[in-house]
C-alpha cells in the first residue's frame, strides 16, 4: 500500500511539476488546489482523492503536451482511469474517466458555462468532442458517478490560481490510503 501511495506522491511531485498545458500553474498545484476545494465542500475521500489524480493522465501516458493545439485528443481520462482502476475502485475511477464528458455536459446544460472555460479548456473541448447534445447529456446524467464529475469538473475548473496557498502533497497521503483497494 505504501508503495503505491509513494509511486503516485513521486509522479505528482516530479512529472507534476511542469507547466500544466497551456494554464498558468503546474500540474502539482492543479491537482492540490482541485483535491482543497473538493475537500472544502465536504467532498468523500473517494471524491477528494478523484480531484487529486484526475489529470494524472497526462503523467502516465507518453506525454500529451500540446496535442489539443494540434488537434489530437490525448484521452487523458481514460488513461488515468486505466492506471487508476489498479489501485482504486469506481468510486475514484469513474469521475475521473468522466471528467472531459462532464465538461462536454456543462457546456450544454449550462450554455454561460462555455464562457468560464479557459482558453485551454475550450480548446481541448474542441477536440474532445464539444458540447453535448440533449441526448448525450441525458446519457451521461443516466451514468453511475456523473452527478461526482460533475462536481469534479466544477472543482477542476476552480483549480488554475496561480500561488494558491493549499495544503501539500503529503497532507494527501492519508486520503489515498484509505481510497485504496484492500
Amino acid at each position: 500500500m505504501a508503495a503505491v501511495v509513494d509511486e503516485i506522491v513521486g509522479l505528482l511531485e516530479k512529472a507534476g511539476a511542469e507547466r500544466y498545458g497551456m494554464e498558468a500553474v503546474s500540474q502539482l498545484e492543479h491537482a492540490l488546489q482541485c483535491a482543497m476545494h473538493a475537500e472544502r465542500a465536504g467532498g468523500s475521500d473517494a471524491l477528494v482523492v478523484a480531484c487529486l489524480l484526475h489529470d494524472i493522465g497526462h503523467l502516465v501516458g507518453e506525454g500529451d503536451e500540446g496535442l489539443a493545439e494540434r488537434g489530437e485528443d490525448a484521452a487523458h481520462e481514460h488513461l488515468a482511469a486505466d492506471w487508476l482502476s489498479r489501485y482504486f475502485g469506481s468510486d475514484v475511477v469513474q469521475p475521473v474517466r468522466l471528467h472531459v464528458d462532464a465538461k462536454r455536459y456543462l457546456c450544454h446544460a449550462e450554455p454561460h458555462y462555455w464562457a468560464g472555460l479557459s482558453q485551454a479548456s475550450k480548446t481541448s473541448l474542441e477536440v474532445q468532442g464539444g458540447t453535448y447534445s440533449a441526448d448525450e447529456a441525458a446519457a451521461f446524467m443516466a451514468q453511475p458517478h456523473a452527478a461526482e464529475a460533475v462536481l469534479l469538473r466544477r472543482w477542476d475548473d476552480a483549480a488554475k490560481t496561480p500561488k494558491l496557498k493549499t495544503p501539500d502533497i503529503a497532507y494527501y497521503r492519508r486520503f489515498l490510503e484509505a481510497t485504496l483497494k484492500a
